[in-house]
């Protein structure tokens, strides 16, 4: 049996705990270990403290060299990174000023991807999982929930899910499986309730037989799914013991109070969301997700955070990492613009992609770093956790560990 192993001193060592799940955080708040140190054992955290109080002769050290801040391992709460193709065309095209509707009665559009990720193999799907989640991984993200949605049919869903369950057991992080088979509409049924129906009749037991997911997203959008047509489809995935999530007010409101209404773990996008749906978020349990990589691919307004955080809601910032409307994948990046646009702590941006990332996930065991907590953390080569968010990802960690073994090193 391996002895438990010593990694330290951190100039800083910010544990992320002893904050609220909810509500605004101010920087005074931040518990900020000086020359601090972490005792992991067997993946798993034992002790946290003072880097000289942890040194004993039964422990093994990995001693750190120079000034450096220790965080819990970033989780990206959001992503569609299995996907076939490309769409750079797309992105050419709305900076030149054509609409989402000009885009995709040109051949684009989710449906574009659709019609990729259908010709692309399984095999083809997992090698493209895997290369992003690498580099995701080089960023100081050690979880990734990833959606499926560019299937859309019982078989292509399928596809993309054994694909990230596959690509999940090869790599080095976490990869978190979510059924998003109702994205869009798909062209090729006539009628979006008959697809719904055999999506949820056929589709959700075989999730459950292999283990491929135990979420369930959708898009309740004017251009999507409407809140009538998703009602039955969630009523459905609760009864089976899904858990809910839903891609919310983006460009109309009305799916928070969705999320709301069925007690979904978070509501995701929220850049059309108003005062009543801000006010109906703070009072729930449902955790707001901000997703800056939309807006800023789409150039469209930031979901309120600022708002959302002063009226007492859950925020957590994810990437959205998609072929579409947010292709850049850096969650650092994105949550340090939001943060200069919606004027957040560090202490509320930090949260955002650690604990209350996980929140939003259901994973209490990871996100903070205590007592039998995963050893995931990452290192970054500054003696001030404010350079982080002031270099706006420019600044990348020097190392990251995943469940207690150094994964990279720079």
């Amino acid at each position: 049996m391996n002895r438990p192993l010593l990694v330290g001193p951190f100039t800083q060592l910010l544990p992320m705990t002893d904050l609220p799940l909810k509500g605004a955080l101010a920087d005074e708040q931040l518990t900020i270990i000086e020359n601090g140190g972490l005792i992991i054992s067997n993946g798993k955290i034992q002790k946290v403290g003072l880097f000289e109080d942890l040194k004993s002769d039964n422990v093994d050290i990995h001693h750190i060299e120079g000034k450096t801040v220790c965080l819990p391992g970033f989780i990206d709460a959001h992503t569609h990174i299995c996907f076939g193709g490309s769409r750079a065309k797309d992105y050419a095209l709305r900076n030149a000023g054509k609409s989402y509707l000009e885009i995709a009665k040109a051949g684009g559009g989710i449906w574009d991807t659709v019609t990729q990720t259908r010709k692309a193999t399984q095999e083809e799907l997992i090698d493209g999982i895997l290369s992003r989640s690498n580099n995701h991984l080089q960023n100081g993200i050690t979880t990734i929930e990833v959606k499926s949605g560019y299937g859309l049919s019982v078989d292509e869903e399928l596809k993309m899910l054994r694909a990230i369950k596959q690509a999940g057991e090869k790599s080095q992080v976490d990869l978190i499986p979510t059924c998003l088979a109702a994205h869009i509409k798909p062209k090729d049924w006539n009628q979006q309730v008959d697809y719904l129906e055999e999506i949820a009749s056929t589709l959700f037991p075989i999730l459950k037989s292999e283990n491929l997911a135990y979420r369930i997203d959708a898009f309740v959008e004017d251009s999507a799914f409407s809140e009538e047509e998703i009602v039955p489809y969630f009523q459905k995935a609760q009864e089976m013991g899904f858990d809910i999530t839903v891609h919310a007010d983006q460009f109309t409101t009305g799916g928070s109070k969705i999320a709301v209404d069925f007690g979904a773990v978070s509501a995701d996008h929220l850049e059309a969301s108003t005062d009543k749906e801000i006010q109906l978020l703070a009072q729930s349990n449902t955790i707001a997700m901000a997703l800056p990589g939309a807006s800023i691919g789409l150039g469209c307004d930031f979901t309120p955070a600022r708002k959302l955080l002063d009226a007492g809601a859950a925020l957590a910032i994810a990437s959205d990492h998609n072929p579409g409307s947010a292709p850049m994948g850096n969650l650092l990046t994105q949550a340090s613009i939001l943060g200069t646009f919606e004027k957040l702590s560090n202490t509320e941006v930090l949260a955002g992609i650690t604990f209350r990332a996980a929140a939003a996930l259901r994973l209490n065991n990871r996100g903070h770093l205590t007592e039998n907590t995963l050893a995931d953390f990452i290192v970054f080569p500054t003696d001030n956790y404010q350079e982080i968010t002031y270099h706006q990802g420019q600044l990348g960690p020097c190392e990251v560990w995943k469940n207690g073994e150094q994964v990279t090193s720079f």
